[in-house]
């Protein structure tokens, strides 16, 4: 019966493992071994994992595949995807292949600004904290000089710290607006070290500033803390060729298929309904990278959909147009990233990763995101405007399910060559799979 603990952090892996075992399972030694069966055997490897996170009991794999002939700015990538739903590797690959015989994928970093802030509350004359402000500048940027030297070093630092008045949400609320270059490193505890700083140097030099009232002196910082949001960290990645190049063996008619694939986007960048689960393709494609690469791709996420609602309603993230006879396809996206920090240097496969991908910088990480992003938007929209979404992903599907009922391999020879020329559904499989047994 299921029961609380005290001081379940305390207790050694196998004691939590036990625990867990005897509590919430009727066959405590079967959990236990298929538990133990997820370890590394080489013990410094798994220690390493262990301390990633806390009350670590196993490991939980995902699939580490690998998606090549990814043409980007006249340069050959096989890009690393770390994902679990079916077709997502296939799909990108298919595209890369597409793309790379019309030129290729091209990208452009349009900025790499990143967001802190110090949020307070001031009761008083808001010229008074204007002036303020004003004058502690250079206090600021000289109190985070320990934290800032090396990164300035790199070319990084503090950018700007701007006074925003944010009274009209919240009575006497105001925040610091911190501006960050981070190079290669996300800069999450950089920043959010940067900002603790300021916080303690704005309340400090509060305290003696002569223009201030008693009651204005005593400002109160609720919190210091990153943006995910990042509008001004931003990459482009695109495609082109004239529209008479889009002719492959399943696009007959070229003309046809751009003007229904423009209108498909379109329907995208005006319904929401639609715009979420298109959006969705772009960040199979994303998200599989930021994991194989070590990076937060729940920051990334946050950030992406609300990029994707700047405007006021959630849109689509890519867009497409046919003009003077050209096709194009292109995706603006907010990617927050890095190749140092992290579990860049601690993750054993995101080391790997990283060097597949030729070692790259944060700035060129952001164009492969990019890319993959755009790769399975456009393989996601090319099969919804021509053959359907779900041949090809049924198809990727139907090893699950075989599995999923422990198919023997000669009955896995016979039901594939069965869905060669079938339509993939999971009551078809099973039916297959029954009458074969028979």
């Amino acid at each position: 019966m299921a029961s609380n603990i005290n001081g379940f952090s305390k207790l050694s892996k196998g004691d939590k493992i036990n625990w867990i075992a005897k509590t919430y399972f009727s066959n405590p030694q079967d959990v236990i071994e298929l538990i133990e069966q997820y370890w590394n055997s080489d013990e410094e490897l798994q220690k390493l994992h262990d301390e990633f996170i806390e009350n670590t009991i196993t490991n939980f794999y995902l699939p580490f595949g690998v998606a090549p002939n990814f043409l980007i700015n006249e340069k050959w990538y096989t890009i690393p995807m770390v994902i679990e739903e079916s077709s997502v590797v296939a799909a990108a690959s298919k595209a890369a292949k597409f793309w790379s015989e019309r030129g290729g994928f091209k990208t452009t970093i349009l900025g790499t600004e990143k967001i802190g802030q110090v949020h307070f509350i001031y009761k008083g004359d808001k010229s008074k904290l204007t002036t303020f402000i004003y004058d502690t500048q250079k206090t600021f940027l000289d109190d985070t000089l320990s934290i800032t030297q090396n990164m300035q070093k790199r070319g990084g630092g503090i950018k700007n710290i701007v006074l925003r008045d944010k009274t009209a949400d919240i009575p006497n609320y105001y925040q610091l607006h911190v501006t960050f270059e981070t190079i290669d490193s996300m800069g999450a505890n950089f920043i959010n070290s940067c900002l603790e700083q300021i916080a303690t140097t704005l309340k400090e030099k509060a305290i003696n500033y002569k223009a201030f009232s008693q009651e204005e002196k005593e400002i109160n910082v609720v919190m210091s803390i990153l943006s995910n949001y990042v509008p001004n960290c931003v990459v482009r990645a695109e495609v082109s060729c004239p529209v008479e190049d889009l002719e492959s063996s399943d696009i007959k008619n070229p003309q046809l298929f751009a003007e229904k694939f423009v209108q498909a986007v379109r329907i995208a960048e005006v319904e929401p309904f639609r715009a979420v689960t298109h959006n969705k393709g772009v960040m199979n494609g994303v998200d599989a990278v930021v994991l194989a690469t070590g990076n937060d791709f729940r920051a990334i996420e946050a950030g992406v959909h609300a990029f994707a609602s700047r405007n006021g309603q959630y849109s689509s993230l890519s867009h497409a147009e046919i003009k003077d006879g050209i096709f194009r396809f292109w995706i603006d996206l907010p990617l927050a990233l890095g190749t140092v920090g992290g579990l860049t240097s601690l993750h054993p496969m995101v080391k790997i990763a990283l060097q597949m991908l030729q070692r790259p910088s944060a700035t060129e990480l952001m164009e492969v995101v990019a890319v993959a992003g755009l790769a399975q938007n456009f393989a996601a929209v090319k099969s919804l405007t021509t053959t359907g979404i779900q041949q090809g992903h049924m198809k990727m599907h139907l090893m699950n399910i075989l599995n999923q009922f422990k198919a023997t391999d000669e009955e896995r020879i016979k039901v594939v060559a069965h869905f060669e020329k079938n339509v993939v559904s999971h009551s078809a499989v099973v039916e297959l799979l029954e009458s074969l047994r028979k």
